[in-house]
């Protein structure tokens, strides 16, 4: 079947979710991942907002985390604070996976999502951190989404928004952050993990068509790509629920 890579993305994303794992998720693409996942391959996933909707149902997509639709049915909805403790959370927080965006990212998944060029005088300024940092230092499993361009992985991000292994091997330990952070980075164009000693990030997967060299042009940073396998295509049955159940109206897709 045919598919966008935004649709692939989606997919690949949904599948990295385990049954039982709570989602932390903002607006866009990774909202539609953890509701993609919820009814394909994870049904008792939880999936939570910054604005404190806990396991809401989510019949449609919200626009946004301040969407009223996020609220319905939810277990919980009450506010910044506990949703924020619940991520922090002893008991429920080695269960949490949180997803992100980012403008740069560099071989250790240190993410910028504040400006491009210096940080008095940027070239360009974006939104910030909103929750992102909380969720970077504090989750143990991370999912950063990206587009595949050199502009975007970069050798040094010109602002750390948000951590991720720093400096590599023990960096965030060093830095009296919780263990774990990114554990993989989704592109139009491939799949990236990080390694369990280094913590540099690898080439594992490339999407149908693309060659490993398409990807390291892509790239300021060599990465390793002996791992690098194909990535399975969206099935039939996974599209017709992203495209049918998650976003029938197709906005985010």
């Amino acid at each position: 079947m045919e598919y966008t890579s935004r649709e692939m993305m989606t997919i690949v994303a949904a599948r990295e979710i385990k049954d039982g794992d709570i989602v932390f998720c903002g607006t866009g693409i990774s909202m539609l991942a953890a509701m993609a996942a919820k009814n394909i391959n994870a049904p008792n996933s939880i999936i939570f907002f910054e604005t404190g909707s806990i396991d809401a149902k989510l019949e449609e997509i919200p626009l946004a985390v301040a969407d009223p639709r996020v609220m319905y049915r939810s277990s919980s909805n009450s506010g910044l604070l506990d949703a924020f403790a619940t991520m922090q959370n002893r008991i429920t927080g080695e269960h949490v996976i949180g997803i992100l965006g980012a403008a740069q990212i560099d071989k250790f998944g240190n993410v910028n999502s504040t400006v491009i060029g210096d940080y008095f005088s940027p070239t360009v300024r974006f939104p910030g951190s909103g929750g992102a940092c909380d969720v970077a230092s504090f989750v143990p499993r991370s999912i950063t989404f990206m587009q595949h361009e050199k502009r975007k992985f970069v050798n040094k991000v010109d602002y750390l928004t948000s951590p991720g292994h720093l400096t590599g091997s023990d960096g965030r330990k060093r830095a009296g952050l919780a263990p774990g952070g990114p554990q993989m980075v989704i592109t139009n164009m491939a799949v990236m993990r990080f390694d369990d000693e280094t913590k540099e990030m690898y080439l594992a997967g490339c999407y149908p068509g693309i060659k490993n060299e398409e990807i390291l042009e892509n790239m300021e940073f060599e990465v390793d790509v002996s791992q690098a396998q194909e990535v399975a295509p969206p099935t039939a049955g996974e599209l017709k629920i992203l495209r049918e159940k998650c976003d029938p109206q197709r906005l985010i897709l």
